[in-house]
């Protein structure tokens, strides 16, 4: 079976990499080291090369290459099985894409991991995180700038690509954050430049019409999902968050204890701040026309919540969480 090979890396120590595209077969990237090294050629699926989180000149070569062969829309003579490789669905659920791995840094330190999620408005494109995320005056938590991972090739998820996005410009912060009679919501609104973005980027992006309506109504005890990075951990393989499973735990509707958010009880941990709560929405399942998100965006995961009082001798930790109720997201994208 023919193939078609596209020189993707070369070395100065003479190591060589190609992508090879088959018809019959995933596409490969083929490993040739220098004559030194015994100059025997390895393979490996596209997938596999990409999972690394380490930036090698070989990986952001391919990178830039499958964007390239996707913008030139594949020649005719390329075989369909390297099309779906560059053109495909992804594979995971749409949710998992709305959700996005957010790093701090102060220069080139990097301070702390946390959760986002994308919020799409009109033309326009956020990405919605904890205030605490990108400042905080009780820790000291100051960073210049924020890092999100994006997948750049819907059928390789293995594929993804770091975005760095200033935090300040002339001295200046970039996000919105908002107040209300309770005082301060912890909830961050940058807005991002889709040109800036990869041209290949994948994901989903929750909007509006994903909030809870005005008159709507949640039983206490319903279901809710907590997409995120928990500690930083998730599928590095795919780049992929994991899905934490708890229950509203406060009258859904209401102000607790006079602030603008909700309680959920689920087993959370740091580098969960930012993420979207969520719960199943079966108007828009199989909708025609509809998001690929059948999901209700309730709230923002704020943090753990804790009492002072509590002997730590004796007490358990309560195990419950704030979550900001999501159409402040309304004011801080209009």
């Amino acid at each position: 079976m023919q193939a078609d090979f596209h020189d993707v890396y070369s070395s100065p120590n003479g190591d060589t990499w190609r992508l090879r595209i088959r018809a019959d077969a995933a596409p490969v990237v083929e490993h040739r080291p220098n004559a030194a090294s015994g100059g025997q050629a390895s393979e490996m699926s596209v997938e596999a090369f990409l999972s690394s989180d380490e930036a090698t000149p070989q990986r952001e070569a391919l990178i830039v290459l499958l964007e390239q062969l996707r913008s030139d829309g594949l020649q005719q003579q390329t075989p369909a099985s390297a099309e779906r490789a560059v053109h495909g669905e992804p594979a995971a659920d749409a949710l998992l894409l709305a959700a996005a791995r957010v790093r701090t840094f102060a220069d080139d330190q990097h301070l702390t991991n946390a959760s986002g999620f994308f919020f799409a408005r009109d033309e326009r494109l956020f990405l919605v995180t904890s205030r605490h995320v990108v400042h905080d005056e009780p820790s000291k938590h100051f960073p210049d700038r924020l890092d999100i991972e994006l997948h750049v090739d819907g059928d390789n998820l293995g594929a993804s690509a770091w975005c760095s996005l200033p935090l300040y410009a002339d001295g200046a912060g970039l996000w919105r954050e908002g107040l209300d009679g309770g005082g301060a919501i912890d909830v961050a609104v940058l807005e991002l430049q889709r040109d800036t973005l990869p041209k290949t980027a994948v994901f989903d992006a929750f909007g509006p019409e994903h909030l809870p309506k005005a008159d709507g109504a949640l039983p206490i005890g319903a279901s809710v999902l907590i997409v995120g990075f928990p500690l930083g951990f998730h599928d590095s393989l795919h780049h992929l968050p994991v899905v934490r499973q708890g229950v509203i735990a406060s009258a859904f509707g209401l102000r607790f204890q006079g602030k603008g958010c909700f309680i959920t009880d689920a087993r959370t941990h740091r580098g969960t701040s930012g993420a979207p709560v969520v719960t199943s929405d079966p108007s828009k399942a199989g909708a025609a026309g509809q998001s690929r998100l059948p999901w209700m965006l309730l709230g923002i995961h704020s943090s753990t919540i804790d009492m002072g009082s509590r002997d730590v001798q004796i007490d358990e930790t309560l195990g419950l969480n704030s979550a900001w109720y999501s159409d402040i997201l309304l004011t801080l994208t209009s």
